[in-house]
């Protein structure tokens, strides 16, 4: 039987698929399962084992189309649901189930603080896909697999990361959805030990005001005292320095993951890591909070205007940023 599994983007969403394939390929008789995703996400899914097949999405549909008719689908499973894979299920004309994506349940939690949200982690909701062709969800959780090649040697940190760091994934595609630097200096001030900053090139400069503030220059008339007071946050910044699957490397051999709203969130629990989620115009209630690993959710439950944007805005719509500025920091690393 084969079975064509379609999530076009973004990372994060792609990696909340994962359990949805594991499923397929082991509780469906004979099955080969086929991913369909755009060219520049398909390095999170060439080395499942559970995946036998990724089909790329080009510039042309048409071409597409026709390079899935070829395979001869029984069943799609589509986690995208969009105009662009109606027309797909629409060409091929196989039986599909679709995810539902509650965008009035989201609209309404938005812009009336309505919640009619079920109370289901949107995996949960992605596996009940899978209920008519008589699958069950596992308790596994995500899975994020790493080539080899893109395990990063210790040796590449600097020494004082052997013994342990901990990884914050400091990046978001919306300003909302992150901390504003005063805070990220506070955070990390807070968790008082080694961190590896992770996100894109465009995070890099951020992440290096951060890291300055920290630095601490060799026979510093400051040392004896900050050694005194405890003061342990060192500071490397990886933001732009690796692919991927070698910062997703770095979130496996962390202690412990502090991380926005973002992908770096998924990436974490699918390596099983204990997870500080930290959550400003967004809300857990959406359902994209850390699946099935141990995690804190860091957020301020006192401003009436959260959730703002069920993605997020470059700018408080408020102005004041309440969500974020006056979020608690309450939590102990041993």
């Amino acid at each position: 039987m084969k079975v064509l599994v379609i999530r076009f983007s973004s990372i994060g969403d792609i990696v909340l698929t994962t359990p949805v394939v594991r499923v397929l390929k082991t509780q469906l008789h004979d099955a080969e399962v086929h991913f369909a995703t755009k060219d520049k996400f398909a390095v999170l899914v060439e080395s499942n084992p559970y995946i036998d097949k990724v089909q790329v999405l080009g510039k042309s549909l048409p071409d597409f189309i026709k390079q899935l008719k070829a395979e001869r689908y029984d069943y799609i499973i589509d986690l995208h649901h969009n105009l662009r894979t109606r027309i797909i299920k629409t060409a091929l004309g196989v039986k599909s189930y679709s995810f539902d994506k509650l965008n009035l349940q989201k609209w309404l939690l938005v812009n009336l603080k309505i919640n009619q949200l079920p109370n289901v982690h949107i995996v949960d909701r992605c596996l009940d896909t899978l209920k008519p062709l008589g699958l069950k969800a596992d308790a596994l959780g995500l899975d994020y697999f790493i080539p080899e090649k893109d395990n990063v040697p210790m040796d590449w940190l600097p020494p004082d990361f052997e013994k342990g760091y901990v990884a914050y994934a400091m990046g978001a595609q919306h300003n909302t959805k992150k901390l504003p630097l005063k805070r990220m200096i506070e955070l990390c001030d807070k968790i008082n030990k080694p961190i590896v900053l992770l996100g894109g090139k465009e995070d890099f400069e951020t992440a290096e005001v951060i890291r300055a503030f920290f630095e601490r220059p060799e026979q510093s008339e400051y040392e004896a005292g900050l050694t005194e007071l405890g003061k342990k946050t060192i500071i490397f910044n990886a933001c732009g320095k690796f692919n991927i699957n070698q910062s997703a490397s770095l979130v496996k051999n962390a202690k412990y993951v502090f991380v926005h709203d973002n992908e770096w969130m998924h990436i974490a629990a699918a390596l099983k890591k204990e997870v500080f989620s930290i959550w400003g115009n967004t809300i857990p209630e959406f359902g994209m909070y850390p699946y099935r690993t141990k995690f804190t959710v860091l957020e301020n439950k006192k401003v009436s205007c959260r959730p703002c944007s069920k993605i997020g805005h470059a700018a408080c719509p408020k102005g004041h940023f309440k969500c974020m500025n006056e979020i608690v920091f309450d939590f102990y690393l041993p």
